[in-house]
């Protein structure tokens, strides 16, 4: 196979229940050529076997991760054996909507100078249905330079890009940033997006391309308070690091948001848990 346009990666873990749609969903994508990797991380459900119902579709390389080494060493590894001009991360469980790979590609080839575009998702739950439609690029619909896309997304207080399904970059950029940055285990998405936007230019997906699913775990008082924490945490990382970028008083306002967005969130998990049950 030629060198592809996208590289599509999951890293797959413990995903058997949901990994078919997910693949499913990359594999029905038409009008740009593209490869698919998955990798299992040592899943202890049926995750490898789902993956090997695809092993004769010659776009789809399939591959193993060592235990340990959490989320992070998926990702490296998945994302390592990547080979397209540009990468999408898409997890075991979420879903691309028709059009977004042919979509995203275009906008990124057609500006030179753009690292990075986003799409709106959908949040779904555990029988993909949805539960709310079209969210993300709040402040950030509209093409920018990377350093101002940082800046706008860390004044939100929340992650604007949304989850990797949403996001296409090209993957020159990904390694110029240094892959993806585990430093903050719980913004290891948004903390990698904003490294690899200060290499360059932001382009927004203004149509709903992705899925992102809902788990009982992200219900959790405590993940959401480690969530702001990190958040927090980060937004001082870009502040000391990149003070051009993101100022004292940027650093104030995404903190003080990134805290309002945690408990309007809790809020939020507790409405979809009623409505789920």
């Amino acid at each position: 196979m030629s060198q592809p346009t996208v590289s599509v990666v999951v890293p797959a873990y413990n995903n058997g229940r949901f990994l078919a749609e997910t693949i499913d969903s990359v594999l029905s994508q038409e009008g740009v050529d593209f490869e698919l990797i998955v990798a299992d991380h040592a899943s202890t459900d049926d995750t490898r076997s789902v993956m090997d119902r695809y092993a004769d579709d010659p776009r789809v390389r399939l591959l193993d991760t060592p235990a340990g080494g959490g989320a992070p060493a998926n990702w490296k590894r998945v994302s390592d054996e990547a080979s397209g001009e540009l990468i999408k991360l898409v997890c075991g469980d979420d879903t691309l909507r028709p059009g977004v790979l042919r979509r995203q590609a275009e906008l990124l080839r057609a500006r030179p100078a753009a690292v990075l575009t986003a799409c709106r998702r959908d949040v779904i739950d555990s029988t993909s249905t949805t539960l709310l439609a079209g969210r993300g690029l709040q402040k950030i619909d509209k093409p920018s330079s990377g350093p101002e896309a940082v800046r706008r997304a860390v004044r939100s207080g929340v992650n604007p890009f949304g989850e990797p399904a949403s996001v296409m970059m090209r993957r020159s950029a990904l390694t110029e940033a240094g892959g993806w940055f585990p430093e903050f285990p719980y913004l290891i998405d948004q903390g990698t997006y904003c490294r690899v936007l200060l290499h360059g230019d932001f382009v927004p997906d203004t149509e709903t391309g992705a899925t992102f699913r809902m788990s009982s775990e992200q219900w959790s008082v405590v993940l959401v308070k480690q969530q702001s924490d990190q958040a927090k945490g980060f937004y001082r990382w870009l502040h000391e690091h990149h003070p051009d970028v993101v100022s004292a008083n940027d650093l104030r306002v995404g903190s003080l948001r990134a805290a309002l967005a945690a408990r309007m969130r809790r809020l939020a998990y507790a409405v979809l848990r009623r409505r789920m049950r």
